[in-house]
C-alpha cells in the first residue's frame, strides 16, 4: 500500500451522510406503501393485516406530531393530515373487517410521496 491510498482511507467518511427529517419520512411511508400494495397483490391477509397495522400507527403518529400546538406546518396543512389521519383509522378498521379494499389507503400515502419528493 502507498501513502496516498492510506491517506484517502484515512480521511475518508466513516459513516453515511445523515438523512433529512423528510426524507425519513418518506423513507418511511413508503417502505410501509410497499408492503401494504405487496400483501394486497399477493393476496396474503395476515400479511396485509400487519401492513395495516404499521400504516395505521404511522398515521396515528402524524396524526398527533401534526395536532401538537407547537408543529411548524401552517394550519390549514396540519388540519388536513389529521383529516388523513382519521380517514386512515376509520378506513382501516373497514379494511380488517373485509368490507372495504386497503387501496384508497395506498392512495392516500402515494399522494403524501409525491408531496414530500
Amino acid at each position: 500500500m502507498n501513502a496516498t491510498i492510506l491517506a484517502q482511507r484515512g480521511y475518508a467518511p466513516t459513516s453515511a451522510p445523515l438523512k433529512s427529517a423528510r426524507k425519513i419520512e418518506y423513507d418511511v411511508i413508503a417502505r410501509i406503501t410497499y408492503r401494504l400494495k405487496s400483501a394486497i397483490e399477493a393476496r396474503d391477509f395476515n400479511k396485509m393485516i400487519h401492513a395495516l397495522h404499521e400504516n395505521r400507527t404511522l398515521w396515528r403518529r402524524l396524526g398527533l406530531s401534526v395536532a401538537d400546538s407547537e408543529n411548524l406546518l401552517p394550519d390549514d396543512l396540519r388540519a388536513r393530515l389529521v383529516y388523513l389521519a382519521e380517514f386512515t383509522e376509520h378506513h382501516t378498521r373497514k379494511a380488517i373487517r373485509r368490507e372495504a379494499s386497503a387501496m384508497p389507503l395506498i392512495e392516500v400515502n402515494t399522494a403524501i410521496l409525491r408531496g414530500l419528493k
